[in-house]
């Protein structure tokens, strides 16, 4: 039970000091219409950010290898790729539910994100 409550602690203070800068918590991303070809460079861009802050305030303990490369792989390619990042430990779905709410929050679609686990 006190796992399941600082785990929820831990996702809504992410939530409250996720934004990356003050400008960003007080401006509304640009919607892609305004963004004229450079949309999936600015959502790699806003979901880069975020990931590195996460990182920051969270750090990497809990988080497997396999979990941090599949991040970063989906990184590199642009955003592009569907590394298809599983999140095994608690610390890593954790970490995942921060970062879908910030991809959110920066005005990504659910679907951008590399979040799944496929049955073998």
């Amino acid at each position: 039970m006190a796992t399941t409550s600082a785990s929820t602690a831990l996702i809504l203070g992410a939530l409250v000091l996720l934004p990356v800068s003050p400008a960003s918590a007080q401006t509304e991303p640009a919607p892609p219409s305004q963004i004229t070809g450079a949309w999936p460079e600015v959502k790699c861009q806003r979901w880069r950010s975020a990931y590195d802050e996460a990182l920051k305030r969270f750090g990497r303990k809990g988080l497997g290898q396999e979990f941090i490369t599949g991040n970063e792989a989906f990184i590199a390619s642009g955003c592009q790729s569907r590394s298809d990042v599983c999140p095994r430990s608690a610390e890593e779905l954790n970490f995942a539910n921060v970062m879908v709410m910030a991809g959110m929050n920066a005005g990504l679609a659910s679907t951008f994100m590399p979040y799944a686990c496929r049955k073998s």
